[in-house]
């Protein structure tokens, strides 16, 4: 190539750029913290989703599939075309609102990866560590864009799993599938197209939400397919006038979208939930069972409950209701209902976010007031602490702080899931599922771990 042709070469796109760098990231990269934090996350998912089988929203997902095809829904003997696959067992994963979560995009990956990957693999071999190596990728390209796009007031209008989950589970799925280069870039700027998911549920305690990643998994599919069929996206899709950034941030791009930058990944910052309530509640609720214990008394000895949080919890849509509850939704995204039910309950469970109308848990959520720590919100994203104090009746004051969030270990994680794969699959069918996602590296077929999950 002469001078002036290398001068006047057109530069690539952010999005060009990206898939190139994913392309570079081979199942030879994948460090032992990197495979196990894969493997957690995918048994995390598969709890989830079994838990939430017979959730309403699981059901009317299931109900609109497909009767014909190949493709599994995680618990139900129904089989139904890949497409309803990934957006019912999306919906599953979601539906206990217990998903894992990538704090810095404010967005939960997991639950649009893991169903395209598992619809995929039973429409085309996808080995174990090809599998591993998609949804590191995923993760990856959907968190370095939700760092850039997500800003408070893009959070407030607009989920942001539903906006950058279509990009995260494309990449993934164009990946694991084989895509070339050219296709891919195409797969993911056409799932760009699909990115969606407005705020306004929390408003009304409406079911959307429950939906959102169920639309991006199934877009993303159906994108990939027409990448393979030669359709093409606008490659400027990230930051071009009309892009990303430019429609849902309203700013210019920061700077590049490097992917794994010194060995950093971000499947590694995303952590799995104890609480089946909103991110931005996991901590108070924890701090306060802790101060409950503390006090060693009922909650019908708290006079007042004061809760130190950061901006970010409280500008998050829902996070700061106070009621009326109309859904349990609505609750299990209200901080203060959460923290209400833990301390009028005594635990962090499932069953409080039914207890709309309790007595005690409404007069607590009266008694609840906010402040804004400047030392938390400097601390947000990396961390997400903290402070509940309990006034009591007698005029004691009892506190529990946390600097960050107590996350599911793998103990916890596997042992949820056992108990809910034994009790709609049967212990058999959850061994071998287990061993599967142990044994992953090995695996030939990836289509077996999902394939186990036919009930």
């Amino acid at each position: 190539m002469s001078a002036a042709q290398s001068d006047t070469a057109i530069p690539s796109t952010v999005l060009e750029d990206i898939v190139r760098q994913a392309f570079r990231f081979s199942a030879a990269d994948i460090s032992t913290d990197l495979k196990a934090k894969a493997q957690l996350c995918l048994v995390d998912f598969l709890s989830c989703a079994l838990e939430a089988a017979d959730l309403p929203w699981s059901q009317q997902a299931a109900s609109v599939a497909a009767p014909y095809g190949t493709g599994t829904i995680i618990g139900e003997a129904k089989l139904t075309t890949p497409d309803d696959a990934a957006f019912a067992n999306a919906v599953r994963g979601h539906g206990l609102v217990r998903e894992d979560m990538h704090t810095g995009s404010i967005a939960h990956m997991g639950v649009v990866i893991w169903p395209t990957l598992l619809a995929l693999s039973e429409t085309h071999a996808i080995s174990g560590p090809e599998f591993l190596r998609a949804a590191i990728i995923g993760y990856e390209v959907g968190g370095r864009l939700g760092r850039k796009v997500m800003t408070p007031e893009v959070a407030r209008l607009f989920r942001p799993t539903g906006l950058v989950g279509p990009y995260a589970a494309a990449a993934a799925g164009a990946i694991a599938l084989g895509l070339g280069e050219e296709e891919t870039i195409a797969a993911l700027a056409l799932a760009g197209n699909c990115s969606a998911g407005l705020n306004e549920w929390p408003h009304n305690g409406a079911d959307e939400m429950y939906f959102h990643p169920g639309y991006g998994a199934q877009n993303a599919i159906r994108a990939i397919r027409l990448a393979q069929a030669g359709a093409r996206g606008s490659t400027s899709i990230i930051e071009g006038p009309a892009g990303m950034m430019a429609a849902y941030a309203r700013l210019p791009l920061d700077g590049p979208v490097t992917l794994f930058p010194q060995g950093d990944a971000e499947i590694l910052s995303v952590f799995n939930k104890q609480v089946p309530a909103c991110n931005f509640a996991q901590s108070p609720c924890q701090a306060a069972v802790a101060a409950l214990e503390k006090a060693g008394v009922g909650s019908d000895q708290i006079k007042a409950i004061t809760i130190d949080t950061y901006d970010a919890a409280l500008n998050y849509p829902g996070c700061a209701h106070m009621g009326p509850y109309r859904t349990p939704l609505q609750a299990k995204m209200s901080i203060a209902f959460g923290v209400s039910a833990a301390l009028a309950r005594g635990e962090i469970a499932e069953a409080n976010y039914a207890r709309l109308e309790d007595p005690e848990i409404l007069r607590l959520v009266g008694a609840v007031n906010f402040v804004i720590d400047q030392n938390l919100n400097d601390a947000f994203p990396q961390k997400q602490g903290t402070r509940v104090t309990l006034t009591l009746k007698d005029g004691q004051t009892v506190a529990h702080a946390m600097d960050n969030i107590a996350y599911a270990d793998k103990a916890l994680i596997h042992a949820r899931f056992e108990s809910a794969a034994k009790l709609r699959l049967g212990t058999e069918k959850s061994g071998a599922i287990l061993h599967s996602i142990d044994q992953i590296a090995g695996l030939t077929d990836s289509a077996v771990i999902v394939g186990n999950c036919r009930r």
